[in-house]
């Protein structure tokens, strides 16, 4: 999964891609080709003296690094968390609500009210976290915070505080992720984001199949073979995720460096003053970068699609009426179908490039939205949806993150992945918003489903005018 740029990344960026330091001459000269690529996308004023160590070896062509491979095991820990917040979760907070409640609209505030919080804490965090040292830690308490809220859910709750503490499990994961994200950067080079990240996607998808399916094995056979009642077996499955989460957490947190920084240790309090007009600066130069600030309003729009769809999917299904145990065995589906789909994904970008493979998803999403509009009222055609949400649900998240990955600063990854996650969260506020307030005045779901192409199609409009930087002119 190659891309074609490299050397073509963008002008504004080409100065900031150059290694800090002086490297040992005799050890560049012996390196292969690969190598000196995989050199270049790596900044840090410890960054020549890591390569030389091996530190960050390019594998033999095909495979992953062990650093690649323990970047990607953390998409497979927080991944049981979102399908369980896709399939599980609003099924048992429906069942806490009064008979005349609206989980569409519920849901929906609730997610934008974590999307909020995330788009307003992040371009700030996102700036402290370039210094040196420092992304690692906020990326820590951000998954704690997850992690603990996840296992929280189990506590007998009412509706209301229920969602209360979802909200907070949610904000901790979606902050994890922008630090995550950045991470990318400091775990494989340019010519590679599309293969890793698109891997990390695919096995996220099915690996988090593993406690998902252990937990709806509990919750229908809990009750028969344990004897357990089906919410005690439901609380549980909350507690097995938050540990699965954990667990695959611990790869990453043991084995990540931090080599793309703006900051050394010795200067984090001058850098944290002047985190403000850090960030006023990159606003700039993000204004002045035509194709970057082009590709991220069309973001704004695609991806609240896909966000809105992935997270309202089964409070949708739900309402419609549709049984809860179809919903959930169709979203399982969908897990199996992304692996491949995401992983194929990535491999078309390395051939027809990243730009036109998200194009093409987009595409496939205006589909996607009508047919749910239009077309989705029994079990059957739920299949279906999922089927199709998982073809391209996948590869367009994974190559909108190593496509952004490519085009923007390394030294000042965090900051610039903070205005990605305000683009990604403010989107997503607007989508869910969306839907649950055209739903509450219309009582109609289909009609907030349905505007969602609209945003569908200024996206495309964008990606169309927008010119690549990581193709040669």
């Amino acid at each position: 999964m190659t891309d074609h740029f490299g050397a073509d990344a963008t002008n504004d960026a080409s100065a900031d891609v150059t290694i800090a330091g002086t490297a040992d001459t005799d050890t560049a000269t012996a390196a292969s080709a690969d190598t000196a690529n995989h050199a270049g996308a790596i900044k840090g004023q410890d960054a020549p003296e890591a390569l030389a160590r091996g530190e960050f070896p390019t594998p033999p062509r095909g495979r992953l690094s062990s650093r690649e491979k323990k970047w990607i095991v953390y998409d497979v820990g927080n991944s049981a968390f979102v399908l369980l917040s896709t399939a599980v979760i609003p099924i048992y907070a429906k069942s806490l609500m009064p008979a005349d409640g609206n989980i569409v609209s519920a849901w929906g505030y609730a997610q934008t009210i974590a999307s909020l919080v995330i788009a307003l804490l992040m371009p700030l965090l996102g700036s402290i976290a370039d210094v040196q040292g420092m992304k690692v830690k906020f990326f820590l308490g951000f998954f704690g915070t997850g992690a603990v809220m996840c296992a929280a859910l189990a506590l007998p709750l009412a509706w209301l505080p229920f969602l209360i503490v979802y909200v907070l499990a949610t904000i901790g994961l979606n902050g994890s992720l922008t630090f995550y994200d950045s991470m990318l950067i400091d775990t494989t080079s340019n010519e590679r984001m599309d293969k890793v990240s698109s891997h990390g996607y695919g096995w996220g998808y099915v690996g988090s199949t593993i406690p998902f399916i252990a937990c709806i094995a509990l919750i229908f056979g809990g009750p028969s073979l344990a004897g357990w009642s089906t919410v005690a077996c439901t609380r549980a499955s909350f507690v097995i995720t938050a540990v699965w989460w954990a667990a695959f957490t611990i790869p990453l947190l043991t084995s990540y460096r931090q080599v793309h920084y703006r900051a050394t240790r010795e200067h984090t309090r001058e850098a944290v003053r002047g985190t403000f007009t850090e960030l006023a600066g990159t606003l700039r130069k993000l204004v002045r970068n035509k194709p970057l600030w082009m590709f991220m309003v069309a973001f704004f729009f695609y991806i609240d699609a896909v966000n809105t769809v992935i997270s309202m999917s089964t409070s949708y299904g739900t309402q419609l009426g549709i049984d809860s145990t179809q919903l959930v065995v169709a979203l399982l589906v969908t897990q199996f179908v992304a692996f491949p789909c995401a992983i194929l994904y990535g491999r078309l970008a390395g051939r027809f490039g990243c730009k036109p493979m998200i194009m093409a998803a987009v595409v496939a999403y205006m589909g996607i939205v009508f047919f749910a509009t239009f077309f989705l009222k029994t079990a059957t055609e739920f299949w279906i949806l999922a089927i199709l949400v998982g073809m391209f649900q996948g590869g367009i998240q994974a190559l909108s993150r190593s496509y952004y990955g490519k085009i923007i600063p390394k030294d000042h990854a965090n900051e610039y992945y903070g205005l990605y996650d305000i683009f990604g969260k403010t989107a997503s506020i607007l989508g869910t918003f969306l839907v649950a307030t055209t739903t509450t005045l219309t009582g109609n779901a289909s009609l907030g489903v349905l505007s969602i192409a609209i945003l569908l199609v200024v996206a495309l409009v964008f990606l169309t005018l927008q010119k690549d930087p990581t193709r040669a002119a």
